[in-house]
């Protein structure tokens, strides 16, 4: 449990003389793998906490409601003024809606907006307008200009795209390995960590736990460290998947400020985002290819842009 200082100024009335309620708003910053809830009052956070992943591309419905159920359970229901969700895999209005019920039961009669996770992104790194990059668990570029137009690139999904993520390394890990069996060659370091992460002692082990229902997204993302180690301790395959994973981000990035006609900013955000270097690198080495070079590193999670979207859907 994550208790901020839940001391927070309230204006007084001035005509009562009473203090005036506070404003509270909830941010919901949904992913692969969890689901992080801040409690702001005033937009101040006062709380901060997580359970499962309630993305019902993950998570069956019911382990969807149950992780939210424990989550408002840490974080206080009650009086709550709005809701101001991001998630993954919010793409049409009815992906939208279908969050928003599982939402209210725990909100009753507050404002619930559920949006797609890169709006959060491109609020916390301080920005209206620009190109907010996910690369976590899966990856997606989202962008506004200030016409209001939007456009989006990636975030189809683990089977379609999701290039540059957590899951696409693993992934590529484990291809790498099994390259490597086929030319009947030893395992090398990152393929002797990742048998060693997974349990096995033969890549050929691989093909039927990457196809098993006791792995999925989660499990495979979560080897993506091991390209990061191995990539850290010099092995050149690793390196090289860090590298393509930057200019994979990089590529949908500029597809976005393209169709918005902008020069920046690109926020790259989320997990890997916003702590491998590698990665970074190169997405600001490929981005500068085309031009852009108003790019940025997110500095907070972005579950903290939640009071700036409220503030600008008020208007």
């Amino acid at each position: 449990m994550n208790n901020l200082d839940s001391a927070s100024h309230s204006p007084s009335n001035s005509s009562s003389g009473l203090a005036a309620p506070a404003r509270t708003v909830i941010g919901l910053d949904i992913g692969g793998t969890k689901t992080r809830g801040v409690r702001f009052q005033d937009g101040v956070p006062v709380r901060d906490e997580s359970a499962g992943s309630s993305n019902v591309q993950n998570v069956t419905r019911e382990q969807a409601k149950a992780n939210l159920a424990e989550l408002f359970a840490k974080i206080g229901g009650g009086a709550v003024e709005e809701v101001y969700a991001g998630s993954g895999g919010i793409d049409t209005d009815e992906d939208a809606k279908a969050l928003a019920d599982l939402i209210a039961p725990h909100v009753p009669g507050a404002r619930i907006t559920v949006v797609h996770d890169s709006r959060l992104l491109l609020a916390a790194g301080g920005a209206s307008t620009g190109v907010a990059v996910i690369a976590g668990t899966g990856s997606a570029a989202w962008g506004r200009n200030q016409a209001g137009e939007e456009a989006r690139a990636g975030g189809w999904g683990y089977l379609l795209g999701d290039e540059g993520s957590g899951y696409w390394l693993g992934r590529e890990a484990v291809r790498h390995s099994l390259r490597r069996m086929n030319q009947g060659l030893e395992p090398d370091a990152l393929s002797q960590a990742l048998l060693d992460s997974c349990g096995v002692d033969d890549p050929g082990k691989l093909i039927a736990l990457f196809h098993s229902p006791d792995t999925g997204r989660r499990y495979w993302a979560q080897q993506a460290r091991l390209v990061v180690e191995a990539a850290a301790a010099g092995d050149e395959t690793s390196q090289r998947l860090l590298v393509q994973a930057g200019n994979d981000l990089a590529d949908l990035a500029a597809q976005a400020v393209r169709q918005l006609g902008l020069d920046g900013p690109v926020i790259l955000g989320s997990g890997l985002g916003m702590n491998v270097v590698p990665i970074q690198e190169a997405f600001k080495a490929r981005l500068a290819e085309r031009g852009i070079t108003d790019v940025r590193i997110l500095d907070q999670d972005p579950v903290f842009g939640v009071p700036r979207l409220v503030a600008e859907q008020r208007g």
